[in-house]
């Protein structure tokens, strides 16, 4: 298949697009490879696994931060969602440790963004959450903490 015909193809469907990019690597014609799509979406996929990260990191926080400072509400529905986010984040650094120096990097960013949903959330104003995560990386992801 010429490179216009999969780049044709890419936008009508993408499905088909990518069965036919992966049988196309597979069989090792590189002539037929539609490379500047692939690139994109090895680039979006490295983005989006980044985003999912970030996401289950301020999921995480948000409920940290009601769990401490909403002790009266607290609920296994909280746990849950702590362990639930714990164990995804877990399982990303598993399978690639190279994000173990964004999640170091997104922590001050990733809790501005908690404290903002938990004011909302807890109805509590946001200078009643410290301006700096009060939890360190190893609280974060350790399974045995909920701050008290």
């Amino acid at each position: 298949m010429n490179i216009n015909l999969q780049t044709n193809l890419y936008e009508t469907d993408y499905l088909k697009w990518i069965e036919t990019t992966a049988k196309n690597l597979k069989d090792r014609d590189y002539t037929s490879i539609d490379w500047d799509n692939l690139i994109e979406e090895v680039e979006d996929t490295g983005r989006s696994e980044r985003r999912g990260f970030e996401s289950n990191l301020t999921i995480l926080l948000i409920h940290l931060l009601k769990w401490h400072y909403q002790s009266e509400k607290r609920s296994t529905s909280w746990q849950s969602s702590i362990a639930e986010h714990r164990r995804r984040i877990r399982k990303v650094l598993k399978d690639s440790p190279s994000l173990q120096s964004f999640l170091e990097e997104i922590i001050p960013e990733s809790y501005t963004d908690a404290i903002e949903q938990a004011a909302i959330q807890t109805s509590l104003s946001p200078e009643t959450f410290p301006l700096t995560c009060p939890y360190s990386t190893i609280e974060i992801l350790d399974s045995s903490f909920l701050p008290e």
